[in-house]
């Protein structure tokens, strides 16, 4: 079993790019963990339903054979204690589970029909890159807990 990490396009700024690198390899230490970048779609002459659907298919695609749990503000909100024996619970399985994170349009309806659970990282719409930064850092914070170990900045 693998946690995924499947996100459209790279942190554009430098400190954002370097937080979520950091904490991506903090929740490595804990969890077995593959990051993926999708290609963004460029939206300069295109609709926002059309970058959607086009940046889910490369999202669905990199997700395949995976338990998809899409992050979205609609979704289920958990507090750190609930998080960690969450993830857990879903390490105790076997499959992959794929984190998807849309891009800037965030994600189609059709994502949220055939994902398997929804992720709330925020009561509040996140900018898709501090959404990324925000579940690896929940990750890393989730496997100190697991371990009895403090948390650590």
């Amino acid at each position: 079993m693998r946690f995924r990490i499947i996100a459209v396009g790279r942190p554009r700024h430098a400190g954002i790019a370097d937080a979520v690198r950091d904490y991506e390899q903090r929740a490595a230490r804990y969890w077995p963990l593959d990051v993926r970048e999708v290609k963004e779609e460029p939206a300069r002459s295109l609709d926002p339903d059309t970058v959607r659907a086009r940046e889910w298919a490369r999202l669905a695609d990199a997700a395949q054979g995976a338990f998809v749990v899409l992050c979205d503000e609609a979704g289920r909100a958990f507090d750190s204690t609930a998080w960690a024996k969450h993830l857990d619970g879903l390490r105790a399985d076997a499959k992959d589970v794929a984190f998807v994170v849309g891009g800037a349009f965030g994600l189609p309806d059709a994502a949220r029909a055939s994902g398997d659970d929804r992720l709330s990282l925020a009561p509040w719409t996140l900018p898709h890159e501090l959404a990324r930064l925000v579940l690896a850092e929940q990750l890393y914070r989730a496997g100190t807990i697991l371990r009895n170990e403090p948390y650590h900045k």
